[in-house]
């Protein structure tokens, strides 16, 4: 069945079951493999990605759930292909990536945090990221590197840039 599908700014259609959870269509029918799977019952986060702002594991979640909605994957975080996002650069500066296997879906909770909370504590990047698990133990990193974006200048201008219009089409 077909089905219409907006994946960072771009409206896709794919011929899949309406049962098939989001992650397969991103990875194989989209060719967007940046967003990984790691458990298959949405419990560690490695396949994060944001679903109108907000964080959703694709995981579970089925294609027929996203029409008319906004899926924002790690291909579409960076504001261009030239210019790293605010968090993308902190993980590069603080170190955060060991293996980088949940690298995708720490960076998409950590967007979607820095977007509704600009300045977060300690305990609400905590609560934020609860739900993604870093098997290499980075998560002393991973909160300096969310700190390190929502103070900087460069943050501040580029945090709530999310809402990417749809500029094109592969119909």
């Amino acid at each position: 069945m077909k089905k219409k599908l907006s994946v960072n700014g771009v409206q896709h259609t794919v011929d899949v079951d309406p049962s098939t959870p989001l992650l397969w269509v991103l990875r194989e029918q989209l060719a967007l493999t940046g967003t990984k799977f790691g458990c298959g019952i949405a419990q560690c986060g490695a396949c994060t990605v944001m679903i109108d702002g907000v964080p959703i594991r694709s995981c579970v979640l089925p294609l027929a759930s996203l029409e008319g909605r906004q899926v924002m994957t790690i291909e579409g975080l960076a504001p261009s292909d030239e210019k790293l996002h605010p968090l993308q650069q902190a993980w590069i500066e603080h170190q955060v990536p060991q293996c980088g296997y949940c690298q995708s879906g720490q960076l998409m909770s950590a967007a979607a945090l820095l977007a509704r909370n600009p300045e977060p504590t300690d305990a609400e990047i905590d609560g934020a990221m609860q739900g993604n698990i870093c098997r290499c133990g980075m998560y002393g990193r991973i909160r300096k590197a969310i700190k390190s974006a929502a103070t900087s200048r460069i943050a501040q201008s580029e945090l709530h840039t999310f809402d990417k219009t749809d500029e094109a089409s592969d119909e």
